[in-house]
């Protein structure tokens, strides 16, 4: 049996991805996969916009609600995660619609990713051992010298990647870009890929301010302090990192005011859309305006004309 096309439903933040893929659900036998490294985190629902149990009891969505949010998720569980997921609705005689903005997990799906050895603690508190006493930049040097290709691309200060990069090379015995070269993608078969790409910049932005704002007045900070009871978080951990927790954290932490937190969401949401239209530019897919009136049946036509000769 042929297997029904994968639909990658792509966009920046607040550009009605959502919107357009509950609208193909309408009309179409999809079940939606969340392409979201917020969403998968139980409890962080208002500040990821994450679709209410209504609306995913009418449409199946998956990958939501994955885990706790004092755990980590990653690019590579992301794609053992969605390629199981993507199997077992095809299984169903359903069309996967993948739809969200974290490009990496898009990119890691379509591309593979690095077969990279796994963190070593011991290592890891080495060289913070090490940063502590001689500073990061001395370890980047350290770092150009072993690997010069991410050293270049790495700045000085960035102590994570610095890290991550002289651990691989201390634990592998090679160099991180190395490994890097060698990706394995998994075979997904037939994929339709869908970017929406606003036109009209400044409704876009119009469109992030009234985003935030509603997510501020249907409780936002109360829902981060909820969390901050429930779990032993900290600022580092990547769900705290996300785009608006990081400023609600900030604000709650002393380090903003309250009356420039919504300022400061937008403009870190906006920092945020202008990281995703980069990487939409360097992946092959289908552009649309979201905000065309002929886009919701456009992207349904395109799905159905790649959908039906597998299903005849």
């Amino acid at each position: 049996m042929t297997l029904l096309p994968v639909v990658l439903l792509m966009g920046p933040t607040a550009s009605g991805k959502s919107a357009l893929a509950l609208d193909l659900a309408e009309q179409l036998p999809v079940e939606i996969v969340s392409v979201d490294s917020a969403q998968v985190y139980r409890g962080m629902d208002i500040g990821t916009a994450k679709p209410d149990r209504a609306t995913r009891e009418r449409v199946p969505h998956h990958l939501i609600d994955v885990l706790e949010p004092t755990e980590a998720y990653s690019a590579a569980r992301f794609v053992t995660d969605a390629t199981a997921a993507i199997d077992a609705i095809r299984g169903r005689g359903r069309i996967p619609l993948l739809v969200g903005g974290t490009m990496l997990y898009f990119k890691a799906l379509l591309d593979g990713l690095s077969a990279l050895p796994s963190a070593d603690p011991s290592t890891r508190a080495l060289l913070e051992a090490r940063a502590a006493r001689e500073g990061w930049p001395a370890l980047h040097e350290e770092l150009a010298r072993v690997d010069a290709a991410v050293a270049a691309r790495v700045h000085p200060s960035d102590a994570q990647r610095i890290q991550r990069a002289l651990e691989v090379y201390l634990t592998a015995g090679v160099p991180l870009s190395s490994l890097q070269s060698a990706r394995n993608a998994p075979d997904l078969g037939a994929i339709v890929s869908i970017a929406l790409m606003p036109g009209d910049r400044t409704r876009l932005h119009a469109s992030i301010r009234a985003r935030f704002e509603a997510m501020l007045a249907h409780g936002f900070v109360e829902e981060v302090e909820a969390l901050r009871r429930r779990h032993a978080l900290s600022a580092h951990m990547p769900s705290m990192r996300s785009v608006g927790y990081r400023q609600v954290w900030q604000m709650l932490e002393g380090e903003i005011p309250r009356a420039r937190l919504l300022d400061k969401g937008v403009v870190a949401t906006r920092q945020l859309a202008k990281r995703q239209f980069t990487w939409l530019r360097s992946l092959t897919a289908t552009a649309f305006d979201p905000w065309a009136p002929a886009t919701p049946s456009a992207v349904a036509k395109l799905i159905l004309d790649a959908a039906a000769p597998r299903r005849a």
